[in-house]
This record gives C-alpha cells, sequence and structure tokens, in this order.
C-alpha cells in the first residue's frame, strides 16, 4: 500500500488523503460488480406481492379528505374576503374598487371551470354534495361582493339610476356632530 502511495506522488498525482479511495489502480475484473443472480434475497423479500387492505383504506380516507378540501376552499376564503371588506373601506376609490372586483371575479372564474372542478371530486363517494357545497360556496363569495359594491353605491339600485330625467332621492333629515340645525 505504501508503494502504490509512492508511486502516485512519484507520478505526479499529487497527495491522497488517507480516506480518499482509488477506484482506477484495481484491476478491471475486481471493479466488476457480480450478476444479480449471485446476490441472496434480502431478509423479508418476497418475490410476490402482498396486497395491503389497510393501504387501500387510508387512501379512500385521503381521496375524501383530499375533496373535501377542495369542495371548502371557497367557503374557507369568505372570512378573508370579509376581512378585506372591513379594510377597504366604502369610499369610492382604486384601493377598494379593485378589492371588490376581485372578489367578484375569483368566485365567477371558478363557476366558469366547474367543469374540471367536479372532474377532480369524481373519486370521492360523498361527490355529489361537495360539487353542491362548493357550488353554493361560489354563489356566497359572488353574493358577498355584490353586497359590497351595493353598500359603495356602484350597483344601481334606484329608478333615478337607470333613468336621467328622474331626480334623485332628497335626504329628509340632516345631522351632524351631535350640534342641533
Amino acid at each position: 500500500m505504501a508503494n502504490q502511495q509512492n508511486i502516485m506522488l512519484n507520478r505526479g498525482v499529487g497527495r491522497r488523503h488517507k480516506w480518499a479511495i482509488d477506484f482506477t489502480a484495481r484491476p478491471r475484473s475486481e471493479r466488476q460488480l457480480p450478476a444479480i443472480a449471485d446476490l441472496p434475497a434480502p431478509v423479508g423479500y418476497f418475490e410476490r406481492s402482498v396486497p395491503d387492505s389497510a393501504q387501500h383504506d387510508r387512501d379512500s380516507s385521503l381521496v375524501v379528505k383530499k375533496c373535501w378540501d377542495i369542495a371548502l376552499a371557497p367557503l374557507k376564503q369568505l372570512p378573508m374576503n370579509l376581512f378585506l371588506m372591513y379594510m377597504a373601506g366604502s369610499s369610492i376609490s382604486i384601493f377598494p374598487i379593485m378589492m371588490v372586483g376581485m372578489m367578484l371575479w375569483r368566485p365567477i372564474q371558478a363557476l366558469m371551470s366547474l367543469k374540471a372542478t367536479y372532474k377532480m371530486l369524481e373519486g370521492s363517494p360523498q361527490a355529489l354534495i361537495q360539487k353542491i357545497v362548493y357550488f353554493i360556496a361560489n354563489l356566497l363569495g359572488i353574493a358577498l361582493a355584490l353586497y359590497k359594491c351595493s353598500s359603495m353605491g356602484l350597483l344601481p339600485t334606484h329608478s333615478s339610476d337607470w333613468l336621467s330625467f328622474l331626480e334623485p332621492q332628497q335626504r329628509v333629515e340632516y345631522s351632524g356632530g351631535g350640534m342641533v340645525l
């Protein structure tokens, strides 16, 4: 071994660390791996496959759980949308209008891709209920966005909004800052 290291140093290979392994120094016949047929089978190895019924039960419960996650996703977005509506305020400016626009567009986009979503829910035994929950949750998202549009005054809810010759509604009373006017 010492001779081999000296030969390598003399050849200009450089200094080797004691943990380095030189695979090129072995003859070619020693470098070849033994044939796989010559190796014994590992402990616990069987040539035939054993069906695992517990794995199938876990897989089906995971499919149902994943399908419920898909079905409840729009419903889980509603509290966040409520918070964003509160934070956006009711003034007419670009930020609240963009927030309401996105709140309205996401459920509409989800309803437009309903076929693809329903295809993902097909593997579940509770697919019909999950489809109904998904559809209703998206409708609730649209209703929430329309309510925000209405509270901001963006929806035409009075007849004067549609007809230009009608006068807008007049206020009946005015109040201000704790003083009687």
